[in-house]
């Protein structure tokens, strides 16, 4: 086999979003990978270009510590396949420092920093916020009503994730889907977990795999994840999931992207499970 043959067989090309469901996980670079993930001998230069070839999207995080240059930037759309995406999660200056009604000019900086050079590989920017941040909606408004919608012509799109209890709170609901904003499910202990749909798309950071597990989550956990990614995908509000309003009812005339990431936990098997429930995915 080619070491850059895509999971299902078809050679270079890129692993497609299924039904509009996009599966990754948190970067490409991380030592334990070279003995699960990546093939035998792969040089650490081409592991991007293997791993975007095995999968759908990834989420940068290596941004949330810094902003990189321009040209980084388009050597990383330049290795991968068309049809790809990258997230990119949003520098932590800017979500966790002080008022989020002043970083408005950051965050704009930010995304005119360089972000254009992904073009049609730029999927959402995640905004994470600190986990000691509460809701304040006067601050959180300011902040939103500062990011730009589009870039170079394309619209944006953001997603936040909020990881105070504080946001359990109908008016946070309001004020994100009067703005578009997509709220993060974050399937975590140690977060608080809000399936409630605010943006037009989904994304979801799955936090609970398991290092004894080889695949990283047991199997029926994997296809019940898959059952709730078509659900979304077709328009529909997965109600088995935490809410603070009940659960919308919507059905198949709204289709939505979504976006799945594996991350953190054990995080030396995100990429088995990732490769998993695509496999589980185009079963369907």
């Amino acid at each position: 086999m080619d070491l850059f043959t895509t999971t299902d067989g078809g050679g270079t090309s890129a692993t497609p979003a299924i039904h509009g469901i996009r599966v990754g996980i948190g970067g490409w670079t991380f030592a334990p990978w070279r003995d699960n993930f990546y093939p035998k001998g792969l040089v650490q230069r081409r592991e991007l270009e293997y791993a975007s070839r095995q999968l759908s999207a990834i989420e940068i995080n290596g941004t949330f510590y810094g902003a990189q240059k321009p040209a980084t930037y388009a050597k990383w759309a330049a290795e991968t396949p068309d049809g790809f995406v990258f997230s990119l999660k949003a520098p932590k200056r800017v979500t966790h420092g002080g008022p989020l009604a002043r970083a408005g000019g950051q965050a704009r900086a930010f995304v005119d920093g360089g972000l254009a050079e992904f073009g049609d590989r730029l999927g959402p920017i995640l905004w994470q916020l600190a986990p000691q941040r509460v809701f304040d909606p006067d601050d959180l408004a300011a902040f939103l009503d500062a990011l730009h919608d589009a870039l170079d012509g394309r619209p944006l799109r953001h997603a936040l994730e909020v990881r105070h209890d504080s946001f359990r709170d109908p008016a946070y609901l309001k004020l994100a889907r009067e703005r578009g904003i997509a709220t993060v499910f974050t399937d975590s202990e140690q977060y608080p977990s809000l399936a409630d749909l605010t943006g037009s798309f989904v994304y979801a950071r799955l936090m609970r795999s398991q290092a004894s597990i080889d695949s990283g989550y047991p199997e029926p956990a994997l296809r019940q994840w898959g059952q709730r990614a078509h659900q979304w995908a077709r328009g529909g509000d997965p109600s088995d999931l935490p809410h603070v309003e009940a659960p919308l009812e919507t059905g198949g005339d709204a289709p939505r992207e979504v976006f799945i990431y594996f991350i953190s936990a054990a995080k030396a098997r995100n990429p088995a499970a990732a490769t998993a429930l695509i496999g589980m995915l185009r079963q369907r």
